[in-house]
Order: structure tokens, then C-alpha cells, then sequence
């Protein structure tokens, strides 16, 4: 359903947030389906941005791969790596 399609639905509101919400409305001269519509855009956008994860920066300085092994094969590099362990 696109944006611009609209349906009905019943959602059950504590009374004293359903009375702040319809006091603010009229006050802003705005509708209380217009504040349900800008509240849920509000979460839904908010709880996108905190989905996102960032690994965080865990490097240590240095000036990257040595000498040796630039240029190298992963094979080479994975080689190297593992010598001990084969």
C-alpha cells in the first residue's frame, strides 16, 4: 500500500493521552490523526537509525601490511598465518 493510500483502524489510547493529544491538536490547529501519523513517523524513523550497527574502529596504528607480504596472494597471506597451526 503506498504512501498516499489511507485505511481505518482502531487503537486503544490511555484516555489522559488521548485528552493531552486532542488539547494539543486543537491547540496547533492541527487534527489528532495528523499527530498519531507525525508520532509514528517520528518511531519508525528514530528505530531505522538505531538499527544500523557500526562495527567500531578497533585499529592500532601502524602503516598497514608489511613490506613482505604486499602485493602477496591471499593464499600466500593465509599461509603465512597458519604456518604454525598446520
Amino acid at each position: 500500500m503506498g504512501m498516499g493510500a489511507n485505511m481505518k483502524t482502531t487503537v486503544d489510547i490511555a484516555d489522559g493521552l488521548l485528552q493531552e493529544a486532542r488539547q494539543l491538536a486543537r491547540s496547533e490547529g492541527t487534527t489528532l490523526r495528523a499527530l498519531v501519523e507525525e508520532g509514528l513517523r517520528s518511531v519508525l524513523a528514530r528505530r531505522s537509525r538505531e538499527a544500523g550497527y557500526t562495527l567500531p574502529d578497533a585499529s592500532v596504528g601502524g602503516q598497514g601490511m608489511q613490506p613482505s607480504v604486499r602485493g602477496a596472494s591471499w593464499e600466500d597471506i593465509r599461509a603465512l598465518a597458519y604456518e604454525d597451526r598446520l
